[in-house]
């Protein structure tokens, strides 16, 4: 099969993605791969309009359309302006990529309701609340893909992070009932579970000497991910190789973590 013919075969070209956090790490990836393939992203971001500006320049450069919106997805509000800006710019909404995230914790006895809040607000409920706002769209048009990116953490316990592990078994258990919820209106609903990944969020703790070389010891394929290595996978569950994948929570962290 030449190269064109494949790409074909994905059926990406002519839709349209939105991808939280797309101005950065994964999220930026995902933008970059989506419109390698001939998909149209909107590219939402918080505060680093300079970054998103770049990610739709590299996206045009690509062929494709693409579009920039600040938006706080944590804001129900700033959620729905999000989709209704890229339904207004693109006329319609395909895939959801749910990217925006942090990683921040302390041990439970000194974690503050802030650091709590913050980070339950961004992770799930901004998983939530770009959901809840792009859904009707993608049930008027009986189609539509929806990729949260959730972590191992969901699926393990971590000392001096419990804010951000609830929120990610939180969003794996989100993905499993919106799966069984829209499935019959031809909208699938899953998740990529990234280990660990080579991003600005794990740039501190990879600064520690040693850290990072005790990371990779525990990983069998013996290298942390890049922002590719988990944007591909994403970028697969809205192909239709991946059209009967519903509810799964796809894995891609180089064997570190081995859920059954």
């Amino acid at each position: 099969m030449e190269s064109s013919q494949l790409i074909e075969s994905l059926k990406l070209k002519d839709k349209v993605a939105v991808v939280t956090g797309g101005s950065r790490g994964i999220g930026r990836a995902v933008v970059n791969c989506f419109a390698r393939l001939g998909a149209s992203v909107a590219v939402n971001y918080i505060k680093d309009e300079r970054a998103a500006k770049e990610a739709v320049s590299q996206a045009e450069a690509a062929g494709v359309g693409a579009l920039a919106v600040q938006a706080d997805v944590a804001l129900v509000g700033d959620a729905e302006r999000l989709i209704e800006a890229t339904i207004r710019h693109f006329q319609r909404v395909d895939f959801l990529v749910c990217s925006a995230g942090i990683w921040e914790g302390a041990a439970i006895d000194e974690m503050s309701e802030e650091v709590w809040n913050r980070t339950m607000d961004l992770n799930l409920k901004g998983t939530w609340t770009v959901c809840r706002a792009a859904v009707p769209h993608l049930k008027k048009q009986q189609f539509g893909r929806i990729v949260i990116v959730t972590s191992t953490a969901g699926q393990r316990g971590e000392a001096n992070v419990s804010n951000y592990e609830a929120s990610k078994g939180g969003q794996i258990s989100f993905t499993k009932s919106l799966a069984a919820e829209l499935g019959p209106f031809g909208i699938n609903v899953n998740s990529v579970a990234p280990g660990w990944v080579d991003t600005d969020m794990c740039a501190d703790v990879f600064s520690i000497p040693g850290y990072r070389k005790s990371v990779e010891e525990g990983i069998p394929i013996g290298r942390v991910a890049t922002p590719e290595d988990i944007a591909w996978p994403i970028v697969f569950l809205c192909t239709e190789w991946a059209r009967h994948i519903n509810g799964e929570i796809l894995n891609v962290n180089g064997g570190s973590v081995l859920c059954g």
